[in-house]
């Protein structure tokens, strides 16, 4: 099942996207923590198959990030060979993990903007897990499966020179208005079948930067849901993002780092496709 939303920004109203292509009214206020903990993917999904919810006109209608701001953002870093490789770093003994502003959460096509003072925008598409129950110390992989909601595709833009040039920690290079479009879709785990069979890619200006597989994740989706929830409580509604394969900017000398005008477009296998155009804070 795919839910989404749409409309203006702040005035999002939350669908599902039937068999036929039609968007539907879910007959929820939101999309968010309290809808996945309280069983809200499962409500929809008995009433789409009783024929109960009305069709939503879609003509023009902008969309959103498939979830209403979360809880928070966790990402893991160097969670591909390549990308590691083209990093100038080791590969790592355990998942690197570090924290993105919720508000940086943006819809799927919405303008992307450069930072002031910014010379080293980068992109990485990713997939993100949506978390759909509460979980602390998960003792295995199985159980980690259970707590996840559904998949989306992700772009975690970053900073580099904020980054990995001005000490300190990852995070403000990583937190910069903007800089986490997500969606079109929250794709539900049983849709997505086996996360570790995704064919990722990510295009600047029509031309083909990134091109991995989730089949090459160092830790899989299984083990960093497990991983993270021995050092925090992951809520639902709370977003993941898993790290991306090689072909950034910052791994490619000579590579121009994005500037306004540009155009990014991502697609994740069965998770739809992402397009945005850059512009100037």
């Amino acid at each position: 099942m795919k839910l989404l939303r749409v409309g203006p920004v702040g005035q999002e109203r939350p669908v599902v996207l039937d068999a036929a292509g039609n968007l539907r009214d879910i007959g929820e206020p939101e999309i968010d923590g309290a809808f996945l903990a309280s069983g809200g993917v499962a409500r929809v999904r008995d009433a789409l198959e009783r024929g109960d919810l009305p069709v939503v006109d879609g003509e023009g209608l902008r969309i959103g990030a498939p979830i209403a701001r979360p809880g928070k953002i966790v990402c893991i870093g160097l969670n591909y060979s390549d990308h590691a490789a083209e990093s100038g770093a080791d590969v790592p003994a355990e998942p690197v993990v570090f924290m993105k502003a919720a508000n940086t959460m943006v819809g799927p096509y919405d303008e992307v903007l450069v930072p002031k003072g910014s010379v080293k925008t980068d992109w990485e598409v990713e997939l993100a897990i949506v978390i759909g129950q509460e979980a602390r110390y998960l003792a295995g992989r199985e159980e980690a499966l259970a707590v996840i909601a559904g998949y989306a595709i992700s772009n975690d833009v970053s900073e580099r020179e904020f980054q990995l040039e001005r000490g300190g920690q990852w995070d403000k290079g990583k937190s910069c208005e903007t800089f986490n479009p997500l969606g079109p879709w929250l794709v539900t785990a049983d849709e997505v079948g086996d996360p570790q069979s995704l064919p990722l890619r990510l295009w600047v200006n029509g031309e083909l930067r990134q091109d991995g597989d989730t089949k090459n994740m160092i830790f899989d989706v299984a083990e960093i849901v497990r991983y993270l929830s021995q050092f925090m409580v992951l809520e639902p509604g709370d977003v993941i993002n898993t790290g991306t394969p090689a072909g950034v900017a910052m791994g490619m000398p000579g590579q121009p780092y994005l500037r306004g005008g540009d155009v990014v477009e991502l697609e994740i296998e069965g998770l739809g496709r992402q397009r945005q155009t850059v512009g100037q804070a």
